[in-house]
């Protein structure tokens, strides 16, 4: 039962922290920009004010524009079950829950994208063309991503690989997994709609790609795409933090060694959100046509890193 419980408390602690990570890459880019920045409630109070706020919906939308929201959230918030944060196991993790993770964020995307088209504005289509392009070549490197490293644990589970990555030596883990690695940090930019594949703080029509599919919400509706986008972001880093990190992690229901974990975690999460926020800061947004060229190296990266583990073996 404590089991339960610590799995339960790591899927909330995914939930409550979003908004604080968001918070902090905002503050690594005006450090480096010499901005002060926002407050750490700035992000929360944002999301209440949206919550609080009314909506304005157009006339011509249909029932996908108003369930787009709520599937978006619910199913990022599925996939927070499948990740292990602070212990070893997850809330709803299971052979192969690698594949059912992509799987939710695709249906997260179709329904964002459907709703996009629906309102029949100009900007919608064009976003929602340019996410399941781009979508069309990031959910294969990423499945093959965790197909490279599932091969090197010999599980398709999430808690599976990381619980064996974590018995291993740092360097060996390091040694297999690099290219994978590179891919997945590849990915968190696309999926998350980050510079230099897209700027979540931009308007401009002409380089928008999730912006433009979230542009005609409001309100509550806008608050569940952003608080889910969130979500998202974090769901990444605790990926790249624990598959490729896994140290730390603890595998029985231990109070000071949750506690140990759960500080290694935000360590480490804290650090590649600064690593993330200074490559956007020193980075120029990709055209959109040499997007495909930076999957295609994500592509090969976890190729390499599969092709690479069936040569020298296991």
């Amino acid at each position: 039962m404590k089991t339960f419980y610590i799995w339960l408390a790591q899927w909330l602690l995914l939930i409550l922290l979003a908004p604080l990570i968001t918070w902090w890459m905002r503050k690594i880019k005006a450090a480096f920009e010499n901005r002060v920045g926002p407050n750490p409630f700035q992000v929360y109070c944002d999301l209440l004010k949206l919550f609080r706020k009314e909506m304005v919906i157009s006339k011509t939308s249909s029932w996908i524009f108003h369930a787009a929201p709520y599937v978006l959230f619910g199913a990022i918030l599925f996939a927070t079950t499948l990740i292990p944060v602070i212990g070893s196991g997850s809330l709803l993790g299971f052979v192969g829950d690698a594949i059912l993770f992509v799987y939710l964020l695709g249906l997260g995307r179709f329904f964002m994208s459907l709703a996009a088209l629906d309102t029949g504005t100009t900007f919608g289509g064009m976003g929602a063309s340019r996410e399941m392009s781009l979508s069309s070549l990031a959910e294969p490197a990423l499945l093959l991503s965790f197909f490279a490293l599932g091969y090197r644990a010999h599980n398709l589970s999430l808690q599976g690989i990381m619980s064996q990555f974590a018995l291993e030596s740092p360097i060996q883990v390091l040694f297999f997994t690099s290219f994978a690695f590179g891919a997945l940090l590849i990915i968190t930019f696309v999926e998350t709609g980050r510079i230099p594949v897209d700027n979540p703080a931009t308007h401009l029509e002409l380089t928008m790609i999730h912006e433009a599919m979230a542009l005609e919400y409001s309100g509550r509706y806008l608050a569940l795409l952003e608080w889910g986008h969130q979500i998202k972001q974090i769901i990444f880093l605790a990926l790249l933090a624990n598959l490729f990190f896994p140290w730390g992690l603890e595998p029985s229901p231990n109070l000071f060694g949750i506690a140990g974990s759960f500080l290694f975690f935000m360590l480490k999460i804290f650090f590649l959100a600064l690593v993330i926020g200074w490559i956007e800061a020193h980075t120029a947004k990709l055209r959109l046509f040499r997007v495909p060229d930076l999957l295609a190296i994500a592509f090969v990266l976890a190729a390499l890193s599969l092709l690479g583990q069936l040569i020298i073996g296991r």
